[in-house]
Order: structure tokens, then sequence, then C-alpha cells
């Protein structure tokens, strides 16, 4: 029997696979989680061989929660379930230990043979992302941040508001929202997705 814990913001979502994996003769779903920090607090408690992984989840996003939980639960397997379709994602969950990663577009086939292949010990990842060209970054870009633009980014990325940022670093909101827009500037990004994104794949959140 395999034991699974789904981790993800949308409790839709959680019940649907949870009824899917739970028809299958040799998978279990033993707990859910809707954020990171949720996440690790089950573990405490529950033993599993494979971790559905959301990456967007508030208080402690899927990328950090993945990093720890492979520190903490070596033996656990992760298998990543997400709406973006870009390498950079995928290549910071790798980095973080992560077995695989599938978009949330896959069918129930599809996921089941994929947890059996990281239960087992292999690495996955979706074909789709194999057509995706990925941008070239030199790792030299990380240190053109400066250590308070480091900051932001992490707080950003842990799902804080630009006022929650300012209270918790002692500046005001403005400040933080200016900080935000001549980040998006100096990197030629669109939007704080892209600017969490960027610094996931240069390893800045792992830090």
């Amino acid at each position: 029997m395999i034991n699974i814990i789904i981790a993800d913001d949308h409790r839709i979502f959680i019940d649907g696979v949870k009824s899917l994996l739970d028809s299958q003769p040799d998978m279990k779903v033993v707990a859910i989680a809707l954020n990171g920090n949720e996440l690790l607090q089950v573990m405490k408690g529950t033993k599993a061989d494979v971790i559905l992984m959301d990456i967007n989840m508030p208080e402690l996003n899927g990328i950090n929660a993945t990093a720890l939980i492979k520190k903490q639960y070596p033996e656990t397997k992760v298998l990543v379930l997400s709406m973006y379709k870009t390498k950079e994602f995928s290549t910071a969950l790798l980095h973080a230990g992560a077995s695989g990663y599938l978009l949330k577009n896959t069918g129930l086939n599809e996921l089941v043979n994929a947890i059996k292949m990281v239960h087992e010990g292999k690495k996955l990842l979706d074909d789709q992302l194999s057509t995706i060209k990925e941008k070239p970054r030199d790792e030299s870009e990380k240190y053109t941040l400066s250590k308070r633009e480091t900051e932001i980014i992490k707080l950003l990325a842990q799902g804080l508001t630009a006022p929650e940022i300012g209270e918790k670093i002692f500046i005001s909101h403005y400040t933080v929202e200016t900080h935000r827009k001549n980040l998006l500037n100096k990197l030629q990004l669109k939007n704080t997705a892209e600017l969490i994104k960027y610094a996931a794949h240069l390893g800045l959140l792992d830090e």
C-alpha cells in the first residue's frame, strides 16, 4: 500500500484527487494539508510514502516545503502537481528534492503511474515541459540584487502583502511596493509571480 498525503490550498482539488486515488487498490490518502506549514505539522504524526505537492500555497510554498521535508524525511518522495508549465519551476522543485513534476491536467492513469514510479525511486518530468525552451540565466545575476531586495523577494514568496512586509522589516508599505516595482524593471519581469519564479530558479528561496 502506498500512503499518500495531498498538499494543496484548493480543497475541491484535494477532494477530487483523494476520491480518485482512494479507488486504487494499492493506494491510500492518509492525510491532507492546505499549506506548507500544515503539511509539516501533519508529517509529525503521519507516515507518508509519497506527497502530492502544490507550488503556490500560503504561509509556506511548495518549493520551500519540499526542501524542508526532504531534510527531515529523506525517504518520503515528493511528486509536484502544478498548473505552471515552466521549466524554471520544475528545475527549482527538483533541486529542492522533488522526485517528479506533473501538470494538473494530467489524467488519472498518468498520475497513478507517476506515483508508482516515484515510490520506486525513479525521477519523473512531465512530457509537456520538454517542449519549452528555458531562458538561460547567468548565476552571477543573483548578486545584482541587494540584501533588502532579496529579503523582500523571500517575504513575497511567503505570500505576505506589502503592508505585512513593511511591518515585518520596519519600512513603509510604499517603500516595499517601490522595491517590488524596481525589481520587476531591473529583472525585466511582468509580475510578482514571475519574480518569485525567478528567485526560485536561482535558489534564493533556499537560502
